[in-house]
């Protein structure tokens, strides 16, 4: 089972897109975490961590919405155990629909690798046709 965690600087935005995420794919584990330790506007390293171990999906897939969550990401990796890093997966696509289209295939029963296609298949998507 494929679980999903949203960093984003906003916990609105994280909370957001997690609600849309939660509607469209049922019963697919997602956690936001949104903002700094304090509830303002940041990223908070301890709170990614907690939210990756938190999760009982075997594959998690980790969705940052701007540059300096990634590196709290990143750093984050650095910090899991060994057996918690294999399980972990940065995700390069757009934070909502990437978000929205890896839920989707998660929430059909696809692997990790799937989801990530779809996530960065979102990138590709017009919404104008």
């Amino acid at each position: 089972m494929v679980g999903m965690v949203l960093v984003s600087h906003s916990p609105k935005i994280a909370e957001g897109t997690a609600d849309l995420v939660r509607q469209m794919a049922g019963e697919v584990e997602v956690s936001a975490v949104g903002g700094d330790s304090e509830g303002g506007f940041g990223t908070d390293p301890e709170r990614i961590q907690s939210a990756i171990e938190g999760l009982g999906a075997d594959e998690v897939l980790l969705f940052m919405d701007l540059g300096s969550a990634v590196l709290s990401a990143e750093m984050v990796l650095e910090m899991l155990s060994e057996e918690d890093r294999g399980r972990v997966r940065l995700v390069d696509a757009p934070f909502v629909e990437g978000a929205f289209s890896a839920g989707v295939s998660a929430s059909a029963g696809s692997g990790a690798d799937e989801c990530v296609e779809a996530a960065m298949e979102a990138r590709t998507e017009p919404k104008l046709h």
